[in-house]
């Protein structure tokens, strides 16, 4: 019966245990959709296109605000709970000195009363915090829909005039964009055109309703509503819209890259203070500590007492790996999607696995998960601290499986600068009047193809054996070129020999097809070499700031701290008289500070890594990148004796 609420609710509830949460959550928060106070959300819904319900997805944001809540309440109860009873009557007395007149006692209160109404608040907050970060979640994805539109909206536009020159079917012109994954949330607008469409019996009402209802307000709503008044006008001013319209997306797409590079250039200043920062304050604080013994004292943790300085130093460590976590997911959510680091997937079986890891990031990532545990056992067994274990673990771990995805995508820029000169070598061939086959044929024979060579020979041959002497068997060219581009496996090739397959099967003018293509695969290719340029600069950022905190570092334990730990010393030997200054002997340990700087050293090492790998190509390239400066750092520390 619940099923069937909620089915007729617009409820996919699907199968299994989360469909009973999903039914439960349902049934007692569904009645909070229809709040005046929600309406923003469901405006930002309706952009989101999350595939589920608004009533279900703000069933399951309540749901999870009163979890939130509970874990709150009992988080920050037991903090009060167990906190120091100075600390209590030093905020009662705070308050006694707040209060408007200060005859009016206050009376006091018991321990349990006050980590309850603690409680209380942080889960009240929480609960309220949940509910709205779930409406801000849905402007974040509605954000990044409107981005990736924005940069693929244009090469639709593009294949979209190719197609015109095929047929007038509207419907199967929109569809065989949706099939194209490279167009991605397009393709996905797209798609939802043709459902609407299915469902209303009216192409023009799919596209109004698309168009209300898309995150790019200024590119796709206005894009759809005049693509629907020039169809209906005829093919042939369908044909010129799309023409210009291809034209004016190309120079918004150009303003849309110069503004990427204005914000990758803000954000690798911004990198670089914030990893600088850090290394400077834990140097500060060791000068401090000598004139200052408060930075000495202890201070109770859940860990265990810690002196304020060592509590600052590890914050500092922690701050310095958020600061490159965060660098390296914003370096990657700018990245163009045209332009995206290739998905590498595991291959089944462990045969597979294993024989694929020298060309697969993936299955390497897998397979040198062995020989770094046995390195991490190995430097255990030595001796080492238990920190030095998990960084040259995961040096071992990140150099062999970087150096796999350095080699794959050094391939990949082979095949795709080979495909280029492929894709022009067939077009003359197709101008000159020749089947698409045999063009193929002369091409593979006439050409060294260097990387793609074995590509384009099983291709030729492919097609040899089942395209009929007309050479005009679609389903069968279609299906070797398909099967051509996961051979090449390269973004790349997704992107234009999908643009052939997609065009000719249309019945596109396979002259006029090349003829895009050509001019597609050049912009692409020109693009991906300037973003390519432009990205090693931030490369060269990461890396150039871990150096100098290296080397910072490094200048600093040789010749400064042992000259602070001497000074350290003035005060045992009895320095008296009105002018004289009370130093700590013990602020100073020269073997405990250099292994404090190292730790630091090391964080900032590994944040750099992520950023430069992630500029360069990715999150395997991040292992190879802060696996190398991790090595470096000790190394270099090492090597001089500091560790």
């Amino acid at each position: 019966m619940a099923t069937d609420v909620g089915a007729a609710n617009g409820v996919d509830t699907g199968d299994g245990a989360l469909a009973v949460v999903d039914r439960a959550l349902y049934a007692l928060f569904s009645r909070h959709a229809d709040s005046v106070r929600h309406d923003l959300t469901r405006h930002r819904y309706r952009a989101a296109d999350l595939g589920v319900s608004f009533d279900l997805y703000l069933a399951r944001v309540y749901g999870l605000s009163w979890l939130v809540a509970l874990t709150a309440f009992v988080v920050v109860a037991t903090l009060v709970t167990v906190l120091p009873g100075g600390l209590v009557d030093a905020a009662g007395s705070f308050l006694r000195g707040v209060a408007p007149v200060e005859s009016v006692p206050i009376p006091s209160v018991p321990a349990v009363v006050v980590s309850t109404a603690a409680g209380f608040v942080g889960g009240t907050l929480a609960k309220s915090g949940t509910v709205r970060l779930g409406s801000r979640y849905l402007q974040w994805h509605t954000r990044a829909r409107r981005a990736d539109i924005e940069a693929t909206l244009p090469g639709a536009v593009r294949y979209l005039r190719v197609l015109a020159s095929g047929g007038t079917d509207q419907r199967a012109m929109l569809g065989r964009v949706a099939d194209q994954r490279a167009y991605g949330e397009t393709a996905v607008a797209f798609r939802r055109v043709l459902n609407e469409a299915t469902l209303t019996g009216s192409l023009d009402a799919g596209l109004d309703l698309v168009a209300r209802d898309t995150p790019s307000r200024d590119l796709l709503s206005p894009f759809l509503l005049k693509y629907r008044e020039h169809a209906n006008q005829g093919p042939d001013a369908l044909a010129e819209y799309l023409r210009m319209e291809g034209h004016l997306l190309s120079h918004q797409q150009s303003r849309t890259h110069d503004r990427i590079e204005g914000y990758l250039e803000l954000l690798a200043e911004l990198f670089v203070v914030l990893l600088v920062f850090p290394a400077l304050t834990v140097l500060i604080l060791t000068v401090l500590s000598v004139l200052a013994p408060g930075l000495s004292s202890t201070v109770p943790t859940p860990l265990g007492p810690v002196t304020t300085r060592q509590l600052l130093v590890y914050s500092s460590v922690v701050f310095v790996l958020g600061v490159g976590l965060g660098a390296a997911s914003t370096v990657a959510s700018l990245r163009p999607t045209q332009h995206a680091i290739p998905t590498y997937r595991l291959p089944d079986g462990a045969g597979a696995l294993v024989r694929t890891s020298a060309s697969n990031p993936a299955s390497a990532a897998v397979v040198c998960l062995v020989p770094a545990l046995c390195v991490a056992g190995g430097l255990w067994t030595l001796g080492y601290r238990p920190a030095n274990v998990a960084l040259l673990g995961y040096a071992a771990y990140g150099l062999p499986v970087g150096g796999v995805a350095v080699r794959r995508a050094r391939r990949d820029d082979r095949k795709d600068r080979e495909i280029r000169d492929f894709v022009h070598a067939v077009s003359g061939h197709v101008a000159l009047g020749r089947p698409f086959s045999q063009a193929v044929d002369a091409v593979a024979r006439e050409v060294d193809h260097g990387a793609l060579q074995a590509d384009v020979e099983s291709l030729a041959f492919t097609l040899s054996l089942t395209t009929g002497a007309d050479g005009d068997d679609d389903d069968v060219r279609a299906a070797a070129l398909d099967r051509f581009v996961a051979d090449v496996g390269t973004p790349m090739a997704e992107q234009t020999i999908g643009l052939v397959v997609g065009a000719l099967e249309a019945g596109s003018d396979t002259e006029q097809v090349f003829e895009t293509l050509q001019t597609e695969i050049g912009r692409l290719y020109h693009e991906r070499k300037e973003l390519r340029s432009t990205l090693l600069v931030y490369v060269a950022v990461g890396w150039t700031t871990g150096l100098l905190v290296l080397g910072i570092m490094v200048a600093v334990n040789l010749y400064v701290l042992d000259g602070f730990a001497q000074l350290a010393t003035v005060s045992a030997t009895g320095a008296d008289g009105a002018g004289s200054v009370a130093l700590n002997p013990d602020a100073v340990d020269p073997p405990r500070e250099r292994w404090r700087f190292y730790l630091v050293t090391q964080a900032t090492l590994l944040a750099c890594g992520w950023f430069a790998g992630t500029a360069s190509r990715g999150r395997y390239e991040a292992l190879l990148h802060s696996a190398g400066l991790v090595a470096l750092g000790h190394v270099v520390f090492a090597g001089v004796g500091l560790i």
